[in-house]
């Protein structure tokens, strides 16, 4: 029964999410969005552990890097977010063509971000490691990593994107393949490049971008094949292909939302990096080395609320608020049981999955607190994320920015340099303010949501 249900789940076939059984929508969203995660999360961690072959430098590098690109994802995930919704509602409405004219307005804002991020990475990479408090040998050696990173980015806007587009028309399997295909090939290359192994050169921390931006470039070749003359429900044709700029208005207005959002949680980060960086670099690399980790948990969640965004935009679509208010509800529940298992999982074997990845004992044992204190917050955590994904998914994308902003900005920040630089609890102090924060804002999230106003919004 449950494997043919599974495999069901893999297929092709485009079922309507909107008449089925609530369970069963879930479900058929939910793994392959899941296990499109899992590849995301699987090479995020590959990545780390390759790169950290390379000393404990090139792993702050990519940490700082990484804080960097964060804004990069906001942006990305911001646009994807708001042609998520769009698509959702449309499909819902029975209106594909409409749907697809969407899909190709929010493409065109995609490009035109990414080409003016590629000029800021190529010609400031190495300014804003210094803003970002890197030693001078980072910079030197590092800035080769953020240039590729910033100046590809519009292979990462993309993939996001348009990942962003098949799941609000349903087709959650080909966004699945999407990542298994490019983090396949990135997880393939990134030895190969980063060690120089056959008749490659040996291109160090610079070979694990090169691998990301090929890797994710075939993805983006391999999405605009289904989008434009595959097996998509959602197709582009050529009428669809002109600007329109009142569609493009609507996007960007929800997008800011959804960027908003997201820049705010993301630049949080960059300020908590900013703190841990004014202790050991031991500190740094086994803060990084430990959110790759936590990434590695949080992503096969953050599938699975993406699935209730999908049931909210095309359930509202479909004139059925109560049942887009019961996906979520049952979405929420079942991610909260998922992280609770990995949050006592992690308790107990924080130090163990640290030394994977480094034989330092300091950068252990930071990485080691690190993941023990962040998994109390896990259980919270699981219910804030699929409900800040389901006022996305119904085009409200201003209430969660709100939210995120009272709970990253308003205590995160301050409670972080609180605890770690005034009351000299140091790393330790960042690690408590993530999980107190977390925490807060899910309950803040269960408690508007129940006020029921995102059932009113028009997209």
């Amino acid at each position: 029964m449950f494997y043919n249900l599974f495999r069901e789940a893999l297929s092709a076939k485009h079922l309507d999410l909107t008449a089925i059984s609530i369970n069963r929508a879930i479900f058929f969203l939910a793994v392959p969005m899941i296990l499109e995660m899992v590849m995301e999360a699987l090479f995020a961690v590959v990545d780390v552990f390759y790169v950290s072959k390379l000393g404990i430098d090139m792993v702050a590098t990519v940490g700082l890097t990484e804080s960097v690109m964060s804004l990069v994802y906001s942006m990305a995930i911001g646009l994807s977010m708001a042609a998520t919704a769009m698509v959702a509602r449309r499909v819902g409405e029975k209106r594909i063509k409409d749907a697809a004219k969407a899909a190709m307005q929010a493409i065109y804002i995609g490009v035109g971000l990414a080409m003016i991020i590629s000029v800021v990475g190529l010609l400031f990479s190495e300014s804003i490691l210094e803003m970002m408090g890197a030693s001078e040998k980072i910079v030197s050696e590092g800035a080769i990593y953020m240039k590729w990173m910033l100046g590809g980015n519009i292979v990462i806007m993309l993939i996001f994107l348009i990942n962003g587009i098949f799941r609000g028309a349903g087709d959650a399997r080909i966004a699945m393949r999407t990542l298994w295909l490019s983090n396949g090939l990135n997880i393939i290359l990134d030895p190969i490049l980063i060690f120089g192994l056959g008749p490659f050169p040996e291109l160090g921390i610079a070979g694990a971008a090169i691998a990301t931006n090929i890797g994710r470039g075939v993805g983006v070749l391999y999405q605009l094949y289904h989008l434009f003359g595959g097996n998509s429900v959602l197709k582009i044709m050529k009428e669809q292909f002109r600007v329109n700029w009142t569609i493009i208005k609507r996007l960007m207005n929800v997008s800011l939302g959804g960027t908003g959002q997201f820049l705010i949680s993301s630049a949080s980060w960059i300020f908590l990096m900013r703190i841990i960086s004014m202790f050991e670099s031991e500190a740094l690399a086994g803060y990084t080395i430990a959110i790759r980790i936590v990434i590695f948990t949080i992503l096969p969640a953050w599938g699975l609320s993406n699935a209730a965004a999908t049931l909210v935009g095309q359930n509202l679509g479909a004139q059925k608020p109560d049942r887009a208010e019961k996906s979520v509800w049952k979405a929420a529940f079942i991610n909260m049981i998922f992280l609770g298992i990995i949050a006592v999982f992690f308790f107990f074997t924080s130090e163990a999955l640290i030394t994977i990845f480094t034989d330092d004992k300091l950068a252990i044992e930071y990485g080691s607190q690190c993941l023990q204190i962040i998994c109390f917050g896990y259980m919270a955590f699981a219910y804030g994320m699929v409900i800040n994904q389901a006022f996305n998914g119904a085009g409200d994308t201003r209430t969660p920015t709100i939210l995120n902003f009272i709970g990253f900005w308003i205590v995160q920040i301050p409670l972080a340099y609180y605890l770690a630089i005034t009351i000299e609890l140091g790393p330790k102090g960042v690690f408590m303010a993530i999980a107190i924060a977390q925490t807060l804002l899910a309950v803040m999230c269960i408690f508007v949501f129940r006020q029921g106003k995102w059932k009113s919004t028009k997209i």
